[in-house]
């Protein structure tokens, strides 16, 4: 991976009009049967740009996209920006409470979104008073009012705002993140560096909802995009052998699924099912187990590549390469950017394999939060404190311990959950699972385990359990050891894969109150 990159002085929707310039009968898009050229693409946001500009009459003003994983998102996202205004990131997934505190915190104007969004939006709009306009797109749309596609556009400060993103809100309130033009171009660099991204690249992306980090890296590099719908892992390795794809992106709960389907799959899945031109397997949103990317990387023939960022960092800061990395590495630093590990109490750089928050600088990072009197989480010199807690190996390699909301101490020991969890994980009769504190009168807390079962061992439920526990706790240091398990139906996580600790913690303290009173 080089070190440093230039990067294009051009706004972010100029990402898809070069690509459309150099390439205007290049595959941008493939869902289903149904593809769209990039000088397509660049057409249809040049009809949502205008859409915009009627609707908000003014630049500047904050649109609502939803990140539906469909050809209307790009479209409408770009479209945003060229009409001079702000895309303001919806989750189509999330319910009426999210919906009201992102239109609100953003001053959302004009939203371009799916029937069910705006159906919520409809019962949300005398409490949404900037709301002017809800324009419904994707198979049950509307037609775009707004005039010629031809309109002129302003032309774009690139320091100024492009995108506001919405945090998950793991750990409280999601945060609106403000990312500039220049954030986000950087970034698409770096991301299209860090995966060897070309014009000749097919992306295939089985995800529930379409990330910018996806979509922009792959235009950056003019590479095709396959938008993967269905939700079972074995159908997307046969989309990802029918269209050729050379990189595989997917979400840690869906890879972990994936593994589990292929080891049970028979001899038809040996070598390469995904197709022989696939160089790479990616996961990111969350920890993938060592062993589940191994097994993966076995099975498929290719390197199952880790990667670490956050929204602040519009999204991506590390990558391992694509030739593969060591077991629980999250990577070296995408070009461009610096990250140093520093003591938690006296703020101090640490050295090689010492433990510590990581943070992390670049021109990728945030031009801050859209509430001004949100804790900056940044310094002086430029540093973002991310609020992970990891250690830097000899060879630069970043290695994440865990959140520093999320770790809880035995005694006088901090227990990491995603650690446990690493080792539950690998157990062959757990088919998911998560792990947090449970509250403890004498050592403070205890490690309490979540385990959802394969098929085939519910029946026997209690052995399994306390097998499961045993081979577990027999690799684990005395303070980090399971000493509360239960099986649960399934583990709550957000759209992107991250296991809802904090209300797993909520519930837990709450249960563990009510039994030290009786």
């Amino acid at each position: 991976m080089p070190s440093s990159i230039t990067y294009p002085q051009l706004p972010l929707d100029g990402l898809l009009r070069r690509a459309a310039e150099r390439d205007p009968d290049g595959c941008a898009l493939r869902t289903g049967s149904h593809w769209i050229s990039f000088a397509g693409l660049d057409a249809l946001t040049d009809r949502f740009a205008a859409c915009a500009a009627h609707l908000t009459g003014r630049p500047g003003a904050r649109i609502g996209v939803a990140n539906t994983l469909g050809p209307e998102f790009p479209a409408a996202y770009y479209g945003a920006v060229r009409s001079g205004g702000t895309a303001v990131l919806v989750n189509p997934l999330i319910k009426e409470a999210g919906l009201l505190h992102v239109f609100s915190a953003a001053a959302v104007e004009v939203a371009f979104v799916p029937a069910t969004t705006a159906e919520l939006l409809g019962r949300l709009r005398e409490r949404l008073p900037a709301l002017r306009a809800v324009v419904v797109v994707g198979p049950e749309g509307d037609a775009l009012p707004g005039g010629p596609s031809a309109a002129r556009f302003p032309a774009a400060d690139l320091d100024a705002d492009a995108c506001i993103q919405f945090t998950t809100g793991t750990t409280g309130r999601p945060r609106g993140v403000r990312l500039s033009h220049r954030n986000l171009v950087a970034n698409a660099a770096q991301t299209a560096a860090a995966h060897r991204l070309h014009s000749g690249s097919v992306t295939l992306n089985h995800l529930p909802l379409f990330h910018t980090m996806h979509l922009n890296s792959a235009v950056f590099a003019g590479a095709a995009q396959v938008l993967c719908t269905s939700p079972d892992p074995l159908a997307s390795l046969a989309l990802a052998a029918r269209t050729g794809a050379t990189h595989y992106y997917g979400l840690p709960a869906r890879l972990h699924r994936l593994a589990g389907q292929l080891a049970q799959a028979g001899p038809w899945a040996e070598g390469v099912p995904a197709g022989p031109a696939l160089t790479a397997v990616l996961s990111g949103g969350t920890a993938l187990a060592p062993a589940t990317a191994a097994a993966l990387s076995a099975r498929l023939g290719v390197p199952v590549v880790q990667g670490y960022g956050m929204a602040e960092l519009s999204p991506l800061s590390h990558s391992q390469s694509p030739d593969g990395g060591p077991a629980g590495s999250v990577g070296r630093p995408v070009p461009g950017t610096e990250c140093r590990i520093v003591d938690l109490e006296g703020r101090q750089p640490l050295g090689a394999r010492a433990t510590g928050e990581v943070q992390v600088r670049g021109p990728q990072l945030m031009a801050g939060y859209l509430d001004p009197d949100e804790d900056p989480a940044v310094d002086g010199e430029g540093w973002l404190s991310t609020g992970d807690i990891g250690y830097v190996d000899e060879h630069g390699e970043l290695f994440l311990v865990d959140r520093i909301g999320d770790v809880f101490k035995y005694d006088n020991e901090l227990v990491s959950p995603t650690a446990v969890e690493s080792v539950l994980a690998e157990d062959p009769r757990v088919a998911d699972c998560v792990v947090t504190g449970w509250p403890d009168p004498v050592h403070g807390a205890v490690t309490w385990a979540g385990i959802v079962l394969r098929e085939p061992y519910a029946p026997r439920l209690l052995d399994t359990l306390d097998s499961i526990v045993d081979g577990a706790n027999r690799r684990l240091a005395r303070f980090e050891r399971i000493r509360r398990v239960e099986v649960v139906d399934a583990v709550p996580r957000t759209p992107v894969g991250k296991p809802e600790r904090r209300r797993l913690r909520q519930a837990l303290h709450s249960r563990a109150a009510l039994e030290a009173a009786v």
